[in-house]
């Protein structure tokens, strides 16, 4: 990979005064179409520096966003507030302030579901999207394993602990990982607090998926899905993802002829954007998506 030049930070408030954090790679003053990239539950804007290196030096504005409760954003006092609906008002709330739309939206996970959503709100701010192992259709057997370590990792004495725990967790969907990618891994994952190292994230976001019923199959979100506009769309499915089936993939083509389909080899959910075949894969699909609004 290109060595990746440095970002900057600046913090948005959120409608209820929240302080929330994005990462901005690139030039404002681009007349391309802005990329906004939207981690996943427990993920933070780190994930995409690699993809918005390449961008930014293609002359692309990059923001990726820190939710409530990750990254550098505060924490919210209510965990409850670590839910859709907030979330989608604070996204909405920080391009806003940033002056970042209409953009092209790189969504991994639950940054995919918001995507949609968004699409159902407000379909004129999208100008492309990426959905990042995440679809219509949700995986219940996914959803449970993510419960199942959210907010529930054990604490790691150094980053190198933090890389073991990390491959225990995750090496049957990602084989091919190295050890120099486990520890890279551990440095987004956690951080260093008062002697110790913790999550990169608010442990109460466990309690988001205390309600869920993995009996009764997630709402699909096909409403939200078709509401996305008539631009580009490209949806990237790991080989091992439990969370977004190859069967969902299908439909969305049916529902979609022209979705583009990025299939990831060796990597479960979800894929990590940051293999120079799939950057240049999206940086390709952002310049058609520029070609698309003019043309």
């Amino acid at each position: 990979m290109p060595e990746i030049p440095s970002s900057t930070s600046t913090f948005i408030s959120a409608p209820d005064g929240l302080r929330l954090h994005a990462r901005l790679h690139g030039d404002r003053a681009s007349r391309l179409l802005p990329v906004v990239c939207l981690p996943g539950l427990a993920r933070t804007a780190e994930d995409f520096d690699a993809l918005a290196a390449v961008l930014a030096r293609q002359g692309r504005r990059v923001i990726a966003l820190d939710y409530r409760g990750r990254g550098l954003s505060d924490y919210d006092r209510d965990p409850a507030n670590y839910s859709f609906p907030i979330e989608l008002g604070d996204v909405l709330a920080a391009l806003t302030a940033l002056d970042a739309l209409p953009a092209i939206f790189v969504g991994t996970s639950r940054g995919g579901i918001l995507t949609m959503l968004l699409a159902a709100l407000r379909p004129s701010a999208i100008a492309g999207c990426v959905l990042n192992d995440i679809g219509p259709v949700i995986e219940p057997k996914g959803l449970m394993r993510i419960k199942g370590y959210i907010g529930k990792l054990p604490q790691p004495r150094s980053y190198v602990e933090g890389a073991e725990i990390l491959r225990r967790l995750f090496d049957a969907q990602f084989p091919k990982l190295t050890p120099e990618d486990w520890l890279a891994s551990a440095r987004r994952a956690f951080k260093e607090e008062r002697g110790g190292f913790v999550p990169t994230y608010d442990v109460n976001l466990a309690k988001t998926m205390e309600g869920v019923d993995f009996e009764k199959p997630f709402p699909p979100l096909w409403a939200q899905f078709d509401a996305i506009p008539a631009v580009p769309v490209m949806v990237v499915r790991g080989e091992n993802s439990d969370l977004l089936s190859a069967a969902t993939v299908g439909a969305m083509r049916a529902h979609r002829p022209s979705l583009e389909v990025i299939d990831v080899p060796d990597q479960g959910h979800a894929p990590l954007l940051a293999e120079d075949e799939i950057i240049a894969r999206i940086a390709d699909f952002a310049g058609r998506c520029d070609a698309a609004r003019t043309g």
